[in-house]
């Protein structure tokens, strides 16, 4: 199974309905769309600060923000269908749907994930992606990625630094078990014609756990 990305600040952009539409069309009970959290998960933050609630507090309601971002998403097309625990997950695959995961019962059930602003749903696609022993993680972004356009992949620290995944990110990801690649919101065609690691490789910034930066 591949586990897909899509990051909360899609939400409003023309991307978001082809990635949905490419996604259904290829998945075959093969695809697991991870929602950001997107406004709602600004929300959290803005309650945060005028409650001075803690981040444990923040953390369980972020999950639900990404929850809300997910049944947002599942409700944009009607052969969506969401999946919050891996018995659904794998009854939904079975059934060939594509499916969107909400969250939060299943990370909250997993006391050593950190509950702190560290972890986001960049985290927690890769904490999933080991869960379900994903064959590929692939991260949906809105940033620009221009400045990677000429390199093989990219460490991961360097990809933390200019604010592309979250610090929590190298926590559940090796680069060993499984891949994981950043796509540009607007690079949905990439995947038009199924999942074909080749093409994902030719037109993505792999995300690398072992060198500094491979350049082309």
């Amino acid at each position: 199974m591949w586990v897909v990305k899509l990051g909360g600040s899609l939400l409003g952009a023309p991307a978001l309905l082809h990635w949905l539409e490419t996604l259904i069309k290829i998945s075959d009970g093969k695809v697991l769309i991870v929602p950001g959290g997107g406004v709602f998960a600004d929300a959290v933050r803005q309650a945060q600060q005028r409650s001075h609630v803690d981040d444990a507090v923040a953390h369980t309601l972020a999950l639900m923000a990404m929850d809300q971002f997910g049944l947002l998403l599942a409700g944009m097309h009607p052969q969506l269908t969401t999946a919050s625990s891996e018995l659904e997950i794998a009854e939904r695959g079975w059934q060939h749907r594509a499916i969107v995961w909400l969250p939060s019962k299943m990370v909250l059930a997993d006391e050593s994930v950190p509950k702190n602003w560290q972890i986001t749903s960049d985290s927690l696609s890769a904490w999933l992606a080991n869960k379900i022993s994903a064959e590929q993680l692939i991260l949906v972004k809105s940033k620009s990625l221009t400045l990677y356009q000429n390199t093989l992949s990219v460490h991961l620290d360097e990809l933390i630094q200019n604010g592309l995944v979250d610090s929590g990110f190298g926590l559940y990801y090796d680069g060993k078990s499984y891949h994981a690649n950043i796509l540009h919101k607007n690079n949905y065609a990439v995947l038009a014609d199924g999942l074909e690691l080749q093409t994902l490789k030719e037109n993505s910034v792999f995300i690398n756990t072992d060198v500094v930066l491979n350049v082309r």
